[in-house]
C-alpha cells in the first residue's frame, strides 16, 4: 500500500477534526488536539474556516496555546486575539518566548496592548518592553534573552554545577557566553567545550574571542545571511557599548527565510504573505483589489498603443490574430529574467559591482532568444499566409521584444531595489506593461511601415 504524502495527511486530519466538530464530539478533538505538536495544531486552525476556529481554540490545552500562537500566520492570529480578554492574552504570553510574545503585542491595538501589558507581572512586562524597545525586523526584534552567562574567571567544575542546579538549558543552547561583572561581551564557550574539559580548568582558557556578535539593529535578514554563512545554530547580541543583550537562534532563522520566502511568492501576486486563506470575502476582495487597479491602469496603457493603429487593423485583419503573440512571448522571457534576479537579489548574488556584467549576460540571451524564436515564428506565418514580408515583420518585433524583456527583467528590480520598493511585488506589473507596449509597438509600428 502506498505511503500518504504529509500533506495527504494533514488533509485526512483536518477532515477527521471537521467531522468530530460536526458530530459533536467536542472531547475526542481536544483528546487528538493534546497529542499534536504546536506546528500541526496551527495548521488545523489555518486550515480551518473562520466559523471553526474559535471552536477549535477553545479545545486546545491552555498551557499549549501559546506555543500554538508563536506558530500561526498574522492574519489568524489577529483574529484568534480578538476574541481574548487582555488578562487572558496575557496568561497565554507566560509561557511563550521574549521575541515571540513582542510578534503577538505588535498585532494588537494600542489600547488592547497597554491592557495586556499592565495584567503581565512586573519582571515578564519589563522583559517584553525591552524587546519592543527594538525595531520588528532587526536582530533587536528576534532575539531571545534565555541566555546563559559565565564569567571568566570560574572554573568548569562551578559551571557545571551550577548547570546541574539549574537543571534544564534553554532551547537551541550550543554555547554559553562569558561577560565581565558589567555585562560586556568577552567570548564564548561551546557546550563541548565544557563537558569536555578538565574540571579545575578556568573558564578564561577555553573562551572563542573570534565568536561574531550581532548587533541589535542589523536586518533581520542580515542576519538569516549569516547563520547561513557560518553554519550558527545560535549568536550573541551585543549593543554598541558592547553589552551583551540577548541570543538568536536557528529556529528563528528558519522562521525568517520560511517567510521571506512566503513573501517573495505572494508578492508576486501582489498578495500580502501573511494572507489568510479563508478571510471574509469582502476583506479578500479588498486586498486584490488594489493590485488589479495597478493593473487595469497598466493594461490601459496597451490598449491605448493598440489603438493607434485602428486603420491598420481594418486592412489587414491577420495583424489582430497575431498582435496578441509578441507581447505574449516577449512577458515569459522577461518574467523569467525577473525571477532569476530578484532571487539573487535576495540571496545576496546581485549588486551594483556585477548588475552590468548581468545586464550584459541577459542581453545577449534575450537578443539570442529572439533570433532563434524569430527565425522559427517568422517561418510558420511565412509559409501559413503566403507572406514573405508579414513574416519578416512579426520576425523583427519578436527579435525587438525579447532582447527588451531580457533587459527589462534586469534593469526593473534594480531600479525597484535601489527605490526602496520590493521588485517582487512591483516589478511582474511593470514587465508586462514594458512587454506588452514594446510588442506592440514594435510589431504594429514596423507593419505600417512595410505592409502599407
Amino acid at each position: 500500500m502506498p505511503e500518504i504524502t504529509e500533506q495527504e495527511f494533514n488533509q485526512q486530519r483536518l477532515q477527521e477534526v471537521n467531522e468530530a466538530l460536526d458530530s459533536g464530539m467536542f472531547v475526542y478533538v481536544r483528546k487528538l488536539l493534546q497529542s499534536l505538536p504546536a506546528y500541526d495544531i496551527a495548521l488545523i486552525l489555518e486550515s480551518s474556516t473562520p466559523k471553526s476556529r474559535p471552536v477549535v481554540w477553545k479545545l486546545i490545552d491552555p498551557d499549549h496555546q501559546g506555543e500554538v500562537l508563536e506558530e500561526l500566520n498574522e492574519e489568524v492570529r489577529k483574529g484568534i486575539l480578538k476574541s481574548m480578554r487582555p488578562e487572558k492574552v496575557a496568561e497565554v504570553a507566560e509561557g511563550m518566548d521574549v521575541d515571540d510574545v513582542a510578534e503577538v503585542l505588535r498585532t494588537l491595538p494600542d489600547s488592547v496592548y497597554q491592557e495586556v501589558v499592565n495584567s503581565m507581572d512586573s519582571q515578564d512586562r519589563a522583559r517584553v518592553e525591552k524587546a519592543l524597545s527594538f525595531e520588528e525586523d532587526t536582530a533587536g526584534g528576534i532575539m531571545n534573552i534565555d541566555t546563559i552567562t559565565i564569567r571568566p574567571d570560574v572554573t568548569v567544575d562551578v559551571v557545571l554545577r551550577y548547570l546541574r542546579l539549574k537543571g534544564e538549558l534553554p532551547v537551541a543552547t550550543d554555547s554559553f557566553y562569558v561577560v565581565d561583572r558589567d555585562d560586556r561581551f568577552i567570548g564564548a564557550i561551546s557546550l563541548a567545550s565544557i563537558v569536555t574539559a578538565q574540571a579545575e580548568t578556568i573558564i578564561s582558557t577555553l573562551i572563542d574571542a573570534d565568536i561574531e556578535a550581532v548587533p541589535p539593529e542589523m536586518p533581520e535578514t542580515d542576519v538569516a545571511a549569516l547563520f547561513e554563512r557560518y553554519d550558527w545554530i545560535s549568536a550573541p547580541v551585543v549593543d554598541e557599548d558592547g553589552r551583551l543583550l540577548g541570543r538568536i537562534t536557528i529556529d528563528d532563522v528558519i522562521d525568517i527565510i520560511r517567510e521571506d520566502a512566503e513573501h517573495s511568492m505572494m508578492s508576486m501576486a501582489g498578495l500580502d504573505d501573511e494572507a489568510d486563506t479563508f478571510a471574509p470575502v469582502l476583506k479578500s476582495t479588498q486586498q486584490r483589489s488594489v493590485w488589479l487597479g495597478v493593473n487595469l491602469v497598466t493594461a490601459l496603457l496597451a490598449v491605448a498603443v493598440t489603438s493607434m493603429f485602428e486603420d491598420l487593423f481594418s486592412q489587414l485583419a491577420i495583424l489582430a490574430v497575431l498582435n496578441t503573440l509578441v507581447p505574449s512571448m516577449g512577458g515569459v522571457a522577461g518574467n523569467q529574467t525577473l525571477t532569476l534576479v530578484i532571487r539573487g537579489i535576495a540571496l545576496g548574488h546581485v549588486g551594483d559591482s556585477n548588475a552590468r556584467s548581468l545586464l550584459y549576460k541577459e542581453l545577449a540571451v534575450g537578443f539570442l532568444n529572439g533570433i532563434i524564436w524569430a527565425v522559427l515564428i517568422a517561418t510558420v506565418v511565412a509559409v501559413w499566409k503566403q507572406d514573405i514580408m508579414l513574416g519578416g515583420v512579426i520576425a523583427f518585433a519578436m527579435l525587438m521584444n525579447l532582447t527588451a524583456a531580457g533587459v527589462a527583467g534586469v534593469t526593473i528590480p534594480l531600479v525597484l531595489k535601489r527605490m526602496n520598493i520590493d521588485p517582487a511585488l512591483a516589478g511582474s506589473v511593470i514587465l508586462t506593461t514594458i512587454t506588452d507596449v514594446v510588442g506592440i509597438f514594435a510589431f504594429l509600428g514596423t507593419a505600417m511601415l512595410l505592409l502599407t
